[in-house]
């Protein structure tokens, strides 16, 4: 199996731009969320905080409903904000790597691409919902930790074969990404076609793509060792704070940790995974063969193709610039 790291992080380094708008967006957010929050903590403590009893359900409440509140604005956020900003990089991202060199302007590319395919973004994310549903049913069937070692692991390796399956899980979280890149690759009118076929191109692939992506969650679980160990010492200092300066603290500490990983972690892996996905994928045609395959192990792969063969997304009057319709790829 061929690593592409070195190619996807070149082409990490050409899409900055993208990396640092969502790296912003997410600073922005922390910031706004280590205030709220903290301003919620204070207010908790400092009037319904008492010695027991009734008063420490409610302070607990308002934190909650706190948490609660800002984790809702943040999903909003995610999805209407931030999903399309992903979007358009993952955009440029395909673009690179297909066509070997950037746009211009990329950030202008990246966004009129998202606009050229999706009417709002709504319709991405549905089309991504049903593509990461497919997706986790497909892998699931097909890389059961259990099936693919050559004998049984005693009893006493069980946690590995657990920590083996939920890396497994967590990587499949990523490969939407790379079905995502392909309907900028593939440029039909219809998206759900193009999904369709990215999907049956992964069935084709998925060893090789699925493998480096267990690679990087393995990395990310040494990264998150190193950060908590690193982490011990600082919460010694912490501890000896007021208690109102403890939470404020350990909240900054969480949103700093979260804007890295959100900002700049990633992305990266994302364009691993899309790299490795566009790489492997060429050389390779869908077929009738592997989509029976796919849709026996996947009862959402039926809702793709059902929607990859309507005519209701298809825009025949788009035109290019000099008024000749635009040929973006074979019916």
């Amino acid at each position: 199996m061929r690593f592409h790291f070195r190619e996807a992080t070149s082409v990490f380094r050409k899409t900055l731009p993208f990396v640092l708008l969502q790296f912003a967006i997410g600073v922005v957010f922390a910031i706004v969320g280590v205030v709220y929050l903290g301003l919620v903590a204070w207010l908790a403590i400092r009037f319904f905080w008492g010695d027991g009893g009734w008063s420490l359900l409610v302070a607990g409440a308002v934190m909650l409903i706190g948490l609660a509140s800002f984790a809702f604005v943040w999903r909003l956020v995610q999805r209407y904000v931030l999903y399309l900003v992903k979007a358009g990089h993952i955009a440029v991202i395909a673009h690179i790597v297909e066509e070997g060199e950037v746009p211009e302007n990329q950030l202008s590319y990246g966004t009129s691409q998202v606009k050229t395919y999706f009417k709002s973004a709504s319709a991405l994310w549905g089309l991504d919902m049903v593509i990461d549903a497919v997706l986790k049913q497909l892998t699931s069937a097909v890389a059961r930790v259990q099936n693919l070692l050559p004998v049984p692991l005693p009893g006493q390796l069980q946690t590995l074969l657990k920590l083996l399956q939920k890396s497994i899980v967590l990587a499949v979280g990523y490969l939407d990404n790379a079905i995502l890149a392909y309907l900028f690759v593939d440029r039909h009118p219809n998206p759900w076609r193009s999904a369709r076929d990215g999907v049956v191109l992964y069935g084709k692939t998925w060893k090789p793509v699925l493998g480096s992506t267990i690679v990087i969650v393995f990395g990310m679980y040494a990264l998150a060792f190193v950060l908590l160990t690193l982490l011990a010492p600082v919460a010694a200092v912490i501890d000896v704070l007021p208690t109102s300066l403890e939470i404020f603290s350990w909240l900054f500490i969480a949103g700093l940790v979260a804007v890295v990983h959100t900002g700049l972690l990633k992305p990266w892996v994302k364009t691993v995974v899309i790299t490795t996905f566009l790489i492997e994928q060429r050389g390779y045609t869908p077929d009738s063969e592997t989509m029976a395959w796919i849709e026996e192990r996947s009862n959402r792969f039926s809702e793709l193709v059902e929607k990859a063969e309507s005519d209701e997304y298809v825009e025949e009057d788009r035109q290019q610039p000099d008024g000749k319709p635009e040929v973006i790829g074979e019916a």
